[in-house]
C-alpha cells in the first residue's frame, strides 16, 4: 500500500477515534500515545468491545483472552495462510509477499496443515530441546564477555550492550555464520522486521526485499556447500534433516533460515529490554528476584505476560466462525491482540502488576496450538541468562534515564534502556 494511502488511513482513524471515544473505544495502532502504552487502549476496548471490528485496519481486532485462545485452537476455521482472506490488510500483505523474492514459498508461520504439518516435523527434528540446552554454556560465554565489555563505573545501554547484539550472534553461530558477517545480518533482520509495522510504506518493503535478495545471495552457496559437507551447525541439521523421506526444499531452507534469523533476533531482544524495564520500573519485584534468584524462570514467564514481545498475529477466516457476539465471515482476517490477551482480568489476577512470585495461569506470548514459537525455549534461555548475569553483576541496579521506545505495533520492544549499577 503506497504511502499517501496509508496516511489517508491513518488519519480518517484518527479523527474517527476522536469523535467516537466518548461512545466506544477505538483500536487505531497508528496514534503515537498506542504505540508508547496499548495496555490502556486494550483495557478499553476489552472492556467495552472484545471483538472488535476495527475502521483504521479493517480486521476484528480481539483483545479477550477466551476469544484469542478460541482462534489459536481452531486452525480449521482461522488459517494462517494469507491466501485464504480477501480484506484490505490481507490485499497489503499481499502486496509486500509479491514484493519479496520468495513470494509465497510456505514456512512454519504462514502455512496450514499438512503443509505446516510436514515442515514443523522437518524443522522439529533439527531444533529440538536438547540442542537448545546444549546452548547453555556458550550463551553464558558470550553474555559475560559483552558484560566485560561495558565500561566500568558509569552507566550504559542495556539494549545496545547486551540484548541487540547477544540474539543476533546466537543465531548467527547457530546457522554457522562467521563473526565478521554479525553485523549485516543485524541489519538485515532489522529491515525485514520493519515490515511489521501496519501499512508500510513503499521504500521500507523495497528495504526488506533488498534484505531478503541479499541474504538469499549469502545463504544459496552456504546450503550448497553444507548439502555436500555438513558441519556441526543448525544450517546443517536443516539441510540433512528428513522425515518419511521428506526433506525441505531449497527455496523452505532459504525460507526458514530467514524466519529465524528476524524472529530469533527481534522477539528475543524485545523479550530482554522489556523484562529488565518491567523489573526496575517495580523495584519490589526486582528485590524479590536478587534475593531469591530461584524466582528467575517465573520472572521471564510474568515478564512476558505483563509486556508480551510479540502483541499481534493474525488469522486469515477460511469459513463463517462465531467469536463472542460476532460472526466472522469467510475471508475476513482476524487480528489476534496477544498483550490485551495476556492482561485479561478475566484469566489473570491483578493483571496490570507485574509479581514476580505468582505462579499464573498459562500466557499467550508464544501463540498456542499447531504454531507455538518454535524458539520459545531459545528466548527463555536467553533472558534467564541476561538477566541473572544483570542481576548478579550489578545488585543495586536502577534506571540511569528515561528509556526509548521502539519497535511496531506488533513487536513491541525498546531502542535504548540506560542504566546504572
Amino acid at each position: 500500500m503506497n504511502r499517501a494511502k496509508a496516511r489517508g488511513i491513518a488519519v480518517a482513524a484518527s479523527v474517527y477515534d476522536r469523535h467516537m471515544t466518548t461512545q466506544l473505544a477505538m483500536f487505531n495502532p497508528f496514534l503515537p500515545s498506542f504505540l508508547a502504552d496499548p495496555y490502556p487502549h486494550y483495557a478499553a476496548l476489552r472492556a467495552q468491545d472484545p471483538v472488535h471490528r476495527s475502521l483504521a485496519l479493517q480486521v476484528w481486532v480481539v483483545t479477550s483472552f477466551a476469544e484469542s485462545e478460541a482462534v489459536l485452537r481452531d486452525a480449521d476455521t482461522y488459517s494462517s495462510d494469507l491466501r485464504v482472506a480477501t480484506s484490505p490488510l490481507a490485499q497489503a500483505l499481499n502486496q509486500q509477499r509479491n514484493a519479496s523474492p520468495l513470494g509465497h514459498v510456505a514456512t512454519v508461520l504462514n502455512s496450514d496443515p499438512p503443509t505446516h504439518t510436514r515442515l514443523r516435523s522437518l524443522v522439529n527434528r533439527a531444533f529440538t530441546p536438547r540442542t537448545v540446552e546444549a546452548l547453555r554454556a556458550r550463551i553464558e560465554t558470550v553474555t559475560g564477555e559483552l558484560l566485560d565489555a561495558v565500561p566500568a563505573g558509569g552507566p550504559f545501554d542495556v539494549m545496545t550492550a547486551l540484548a541487540q547484539p547477544l540474539p543476533v550472534i546466537v543465531i548467527a553461530e547457530l546457522l554457522g555464520i562467521p563473526a565478521g558477517d554479525r553485523a549485516r545480518f543485524k541489519r538485515w533482520s532489522d529491515e525485514i522486521a520493519a515490515t511489521t509495522r501496519p501499512m508500510v510504506p513503499q521504500a521500507g518493503i523495497e528495504a526488506a526485499r533488498r534484505a531478503t535478495t541479499e541474504l538469499i545471495a549469502y545463504l544459496e552457496p552456504v546450503i550448497t556447500r553444507l548439502r555436500a559437507q555438513p558441519e556441526d551447525d543448525l544450517l546443517s541439521a536443516l539441510v540433512q534433516a528428513e522425515e518419511s523421506g521428506e526433506r525441505l526444499s531449497h527455496e523452505e531452507l532459504l525460507a526458514f533460515a530467514i524466519l529465524l534469523l528476524v524472529a530469533g533476533n527481534e522477539t528475543t531482544t524485545n523479550l530482554i529490554g522489556n523484562a529488565m524495564l518491567a523489573l526496575l520500573r517495580n523495584p519490589q519485584e526486582l528485590e524479590a528476584l536478587r534475593g531469591e534468584p530461584e524466582l528467575l524462570p517465573r520472572a521471564i514467564e510474568e515478564a512476558l505476560r505483563f509486556d508480551s514481545p510479540v502483541q499481534t498475529l493474525i488469522r486469515f477466516a477460511r469459513r463463517p466462525g462465531r467469536l463472542g457476539e460476532r460472526t466472522i465471515q469467510a475471508g475476513e482476517s482476524v487480528l489476534i491482540a496477544l498483550g490485551a490477551a495476556n492482561r485479561d482480568p478475566a484469566r489473570f489476577v491483578e493483571p496490570e502488576r507485574l509479581n514476580v512470585r505468582i505462579e499464573r495461569e498459562r500466557h499467550l506470548a508464544f501463540g498456542l496450538g499447531p504454531h507455538f514459537c518454535l524458539g520459545a525455549p531459545l528466548a527463555r534461555l536467553e533472558a534467564e541468562i541476561v538477566l541473572g548475569a544483570l542481576l548478579e553483576r550489578w545488585p543495586s541496579l536502577s534506571l540511569a534515564g528515561e528509556p526509548a521506545r521502539g519497535g511496531t505495533f506488533t513487536l513491541r520492544g525498546l531502542d535504548s534502556l540506560p542504566v546504572a549499577g
